[in-house]
């Protein structure tokens, strides 16, 4: 059978986003009931759907728990053989089915009832068993399946989908959630990276700074930026003040210009006003700065004093990207 490949699969686009419109139309105070229920659960929101309606109830569990709400999917088939031992009284248990008659969800909630956990139903029917059996019922409109038999879950699993996004979203608006819970609950990865590490988290410190003291020679210096190979050497004074830094390239200049390195003291060719960064600020913005001002590694200070020194290797070798 010929078909027209793009416009087949345009088609199948088409009928999803008709369906997440006409499920956006249809909001309204069941969804800030729902919202409300969530938001004030003094337990946990588990999830639970049978089919591919059961995966999205894994995106769904997993995507609360990743904003903020305690969240976590159960099997319904699994349900019947122990797992509703998971649920509690202080509960809510989510329920996904568009036909609201899917037999693994049916035999689990005259004991869901016995528990006393509240249920929550989405379904595309208002009078399925679910539907009579929820505490709150959010009936999603009819909309045409994107299977070009009308048979596969495909809109109504999208529609599902893009509500529970919905749910999880506005939730942690309303706990006020902020990038470093976020960061707290996805430590791997780039972008936990991003939200968690501090400078101090990556400087060099202490004996692995590059230092030398006001008083000291540029030969000095050049000794120990070679030593210390940081590309940057901090001056001190006797009270490890910062005063200033002597970098590669101030180096590279003044050999450029043809002078003599062994009789130069640091305090002659150092910049005194070097660019810093506290070591409570976040790597990611030390990262930023560094591209902005075009260096390669900077003084990390505590007040005037040298703490340590932070470099762009090391933050971009941490898995940090600006």
């Amino acid at each position: 059978m010929k078909i027209d490949k793009l416009a087949e699969g345009k088609k199948v686009f088409d009928l999803e986003i008709e369906a997440l419109k006409k499920t956006r139309d249809m909001l309204d105070d069941t969804f800030v009931s729902i919202l409300d229920e969530i938001t004030n659960c003094e337990g946990k929101v588990i999830v639970t759907g049978m089919g591919k309606p059961g995966h999205i109830a894994k995106k769904i569990a997993a995507t609360l728990s990743s904003l903020g709400t305690s969240s976590f999917c159960i099997h319904p088939a699994e349900a019947m053989h122990g797992d509703l031992g998971m649920l509690s009284e202080n509960d809510i248990l989510l329920v996904i089915s568009y036909s609201g008659e899917s037999d693994e969800i049916i035999h689990i909630l005259p004991n869901v009832k016995l528990i006393g956990t509240k249920i929550i139903a989405l379904t595309g029917n208002a009078n399925s068993t679910l539907a009579r059996a929820a505490d709150i019922v959010q009936v999603l409109p009819p909309f045409e399946e994107a299977c070009y038999l009308k048979l596969a879950p495909t809109s109504s699993t999208t529609a599902f989908l893009c509500y529970g996004d919905a749910l999880a979203v506005v939730a942690s608006q309303i706990y006020g959630f902020k990038d470093v819970d976020f960061g707290k609950r996805h430590p791997a990865g780039a972008l936990g990276k991003k939200l968690l590490l501090k400078v101090e988290d990556l400087m060099m410190s202490e004996e692995e700074n590059a230092t030398v003291n006001i008083q000291q020679s540029l030969t000095e210096a050049i000794i120990e930026l070679s030593k210390k190979r940081l590309g940057i050497v901090s001056v001190l004074d006797n009270e490890q003040k910062l005063l200033g830094v002597i970098t590669d390239g101030d180096l590279r200049r003044q050999l450029e210009k043809g002078v003599d390195v062994y009789t130069l003291k640091v305090e002659e060719i150092m910049t005194r006003k070097p660019i810093t960064i506290s070591k409570e600020e976040m790597a990611i913005d030390a990262l930023q700065l560094m591209k902005e001002r075009n260096i390669n590694s900077m003084p990390v200070i505590e007040g005037d004093k040298l703490v340590g020194t932070v470099c762009l290797r090391d933050i971009v070798g941490a898995g940090i990207v600006g």
